[in-house]
């Protein structure tokens, strides 16, 4: 009976140590499957649904990675729970190296960053082209006509009209792929009003404006005359020295947005006459809406005109302008720019 209970304790013993060392080689390679290599592509991207688990992911490791001991991740996860959230999205997976290095990727939330550019100066129906194109987008705002889109975005409604023309900030937004135009078209609604209502509550005293709108529209205007930041603040001072003396803004610009698809890249005599709505020649004061969307320093330069005497300005080749307080300075600066036009652009046609 001794001799029986000695066996039994020293298989007992030897069964423990034989665990123990199981134990130990499965807590080593489970670590060490951390650092199985992963076989990447430049630019791979890796996409995670909602609800990934362990044996999903596992899975993603032979299908996209071609790793063959996948089974290990589950008990490399119970080692090391502090991996198991997984967050869904997508991501650029090129320059990782290691399954470690993946599983601390995913729990991250660090997503594949796209990019699109919306230009100041530029219209709604060109912003409407760049989200349709933009790559990786849902275009859920193809098929809302621009009255639904208004609403849906819930701008002001004391504008009188429900035209999308100025309401977006200018900037390059980033997304993740999948993401909806319309979230974007949100955030750019939300900043330019933002911007909007800053620049009306600080806008110099007395101006000839009623409204923020009036301002948008007016920046629009401005945007859409110069590229020059600089310059703004002249230019727009001349469209206030104008408004406040009743005169025509007689701006190009306007013309040219209310031709719409009528306009070729040559604005004729006959077009300043032809009445439209924004035909600025035409009409008293300000178009009905905004004729481009506008930068901060456009909004800026109109809550903050410069103080000048300028009534008139005309390019003088550079980017630039010259401003003219009378009319018949005005002329001399619009043929010295005729001058100019024939010698450095038409005559190398």
């Amino acid at each position: 009976m001794k001799t029986f209970h000695k066996i039994f304790i020293f298989t007992t013993l030897l069964l423990a140590i034989v665990a123990s060392g199981v134990a130990f080689w499965a807590y080593r390679t489970a670590n060490a499957f951390a650092q199985t290599p992963l076989a990447t592509t430049p630019n791979q991207q890796l996409n995670i649904a909602q609800g990934t688990n362990s044996r999903h992911l596992a899975k993603l490791l032979q299908s996209e990675f071609h790793i063959t001991n996948s089974h290990w991740l589950f008990w490399y996860l119970k080692l090391h729970p502090e991996y198991t959230h997984l967050k869904a999205g997508t991501y650029t997976v090129g320059d990782v190296k290691t399954v470690g290095e993946l599983l601390h990727l995913l729990n991250s939330g660090k997503e594949v960053q796209l990019h699109v550019r919306l230009l100041e100066g530029t219209t709604f129906k060109q912003w409407r082209s760049i989200l349709a194109n933009a790559k990786e987008l849902n275009n859920n705002v193809a098929n809302l006509s621009d009255s639904a889109l208004y609403q849906a975005l819930q701008l002001p409604k004391n504008t009188g009209n429900q035209n999308l023309e100025g309401w977006f900030y200018p900037d390059t937004y980033s997304y993740t792929p999948s993401s909806n135009a319309l979230d974007i078209l949100k955030r750019a609604s939300q900043r330019l009003q933002k911007d909007l209502q800053t620049a009306w509550q600080q806008r110099a005293e007395n101006l000839p404006l009623k409204t923020p709108y009036e301002m948008l529209i007016l920046a629009s205007i401005v945007e859409k005359e110069t590229s020059l930041r600089a310059e703004q603040p002249k230019v727009a001072s001349v469209f206030i020295n104008r408004l406040r003396k009743k005169m025509k803004l007689q701006t190009d610009p306007t013309v040219i947005y209310g031709m719409g698809e009528n306009y070729h890249g040559n604005l004729r005599r006959r077009d300043l006459t032809t009445p439209t709505p924004y035909n600025t020649y035409v009409i008293d004061g300000l178009p009905p809406t905004p004729i481009a969307m506008v930068s901060e320093s456009a909004l800026n330069a109109v809550a903050h005109p410069a103080d000048t005497p300028y009534f008139y300005f005309v390019a003088k080749g550079d980017g630039g302008h010259t401003f003219s307080e009378t009319l018949s300075e005005h002329n001399r600066a619009v043929r010295a720019y005729v001058r100019w036009y024939k010698q450095n652009i038409k005559g190398k046609q």
